[in-house]
């Protein structure tokens, strides 16, 4: 169910990013082709606007220039440049007057850029040596229409992260009710077995039974009960106390090597022989359970499994290493999602709620340091010490 829940995530995800690119892509084609629309009419303009140049020019005193004078004064969009034959600079039109006046490269450079259309030549006289050249850039309208798409692209591409990012708040939020209602209700069902599972093991002692098959039921119970105490802190903000994070991984490590199997060697490595830092103790002994379970499934039987615990600029390192079968790339990068296991059995949830008391309760990080097929796992938790 969880797989398929989250393969209708993907599925509308990609849509969503399908359908944006779809509209952006169409626009991107349908405003080249309004450029060059509008790039062949500023064309036509600039000829109709040349020859009205060469029309006064050459009109005797009795021609009337009305026309061609108001063909002159509507061009106002497209920045030109007049050249003579030899492309000396003679005049311009629709250019920064202040950055020509303040920096002599910028005709020269404009004209270069300009240089890219091919010029309008324009005699002005019936000496055939002797003409101006035009050359012309881009009015502001077709500016806008050539880069619109691409401002169009970099608002869909917000809108569409946006978008997404609210999803997966929401669907993280979900997902964190989910867990949250789910360990609160199994910690409620063992409630009850376990307060009469400590009623029959003190019914076993009172009738004689054997004193150590007794203690090691008790022991069983109580780890019961703290699995109960422990789903009961899911979903609720619990108590940070201070409390000596050595002793915590060094207790856990001494419950699972006793069920380990004989060939699997798990110690414990700390370069300080003690620290006190704010903990809730009992998840922060899951989590360090939950990763010494995974490295015992890594290993398969026979293998080392170390916890290195160490101090480095006010912060905890804790290093869970195996030298087990390891994930690839793709299995790493999912092994925190909910859901997700590389185990033979299990639900998938334990790594996911371990990523969430370290980082959530403890303001943390739990990551996978390194992995590697065949070679082994290391994953990293580092605690603040205040």
């Amino acid at each position: 169910m969880l797989y398929l829940a989250e393969m209708k995530g993907i599925n509308w995800r990609i849509g969503l990013s399908v359908l944006a690119i779809s509209i952006v892509v169409a626009t991107l084609f349908y405003s080249r082709f309004l450029a060059r629309q509008i790039a062949a009419n500023e064309r036509k303009t600039i000829e109709v606007w040349a020859e009205a140049h060469r029309f006064i020019a050459r009109a005797s005193n009795e021609t009337d220039i009305t026309f061609a004078s108001l063909i002159l004064a509507d061009q106002q969009a497209i920045p030109v440049i007049e050249t003579n034959e030899k492309d000396s600079i003679t005049n311009y039109l629709h250019l920064d007057s202040a950055r020509v006046a303040s920096d002599p490269a910028y005709l020269p450079r404009k004209l270069k850029e300009f240089s890219k259309r091919t010029p309008i030549i324009t005699h002005l006289s019936d000496d055939s040596t002797v003409y101006n050249k035009y050359y012309y850039g881009e009015s502001r309208l077709l500016q806008q229409v050539v880069y619109y798409p691409y401002v169009q692209l970099i608002i869909v591409a917000l809108f569409i992260m946006v978008t997404l990012n609210a999803v997966r708040t929401r669907h993280k939020a979900i997902q964190d009710q989910l867990w949250a209602g789910m360990a609160k209700e199994t910690a409620h069902q063992l409630g009850t077995p376990v307060m009469a599972l400590h009623g029959w093991v003190e019914m076993l002692r009172e009738n004689g039974a054997d004193a150590t098959m007794v203690d090691e039921m008790e022991k069983d119970v109580t780890r019961l009960k703290l699995v109960s105490d422990r789903f009961s802190k899911i979903g609720s903000t619990p108590v940070l106390e201070k409390r000596d994070i050595v002793a915590a991984v060094q207790q856990v490590v001494e419950y699972i090597r006793k069920r380990a199997p004989v060939k699997v060697s798990i110690q414990v490595v700390s370069a300080i022989p003690a620290l006190q830092i704010p903990l809730s103790y009992p998840l922060f002994e899951w989590v360090i359970e939950n990763l010494l379970r995974n490295a015992l499934d890594a290993v398969d039987g026979q293998g080392n499994i170390s916890v290195e615990v160490s101090v480095l600029s006010e912060k905890v390192i804790i290093l869970v290493k195996d030298d087990g079968k390891g994930m690839t790339s793709a299995q790493a990068s999912r092994i925190f999602q909910p859901g997700y296991t590389t185990r033979r059995r299990g639900w998938g949830l334990g790594l996911t709620l371990s990523k969430r008391i370290i980082e959530e309760y403890h303001g943390g990080k739990l990551k996978v340091l390194s992995t590697e097929p065949g070679v082994g796992t290391v994953f990293q938790i580092i605690l603040t010490i205040n």
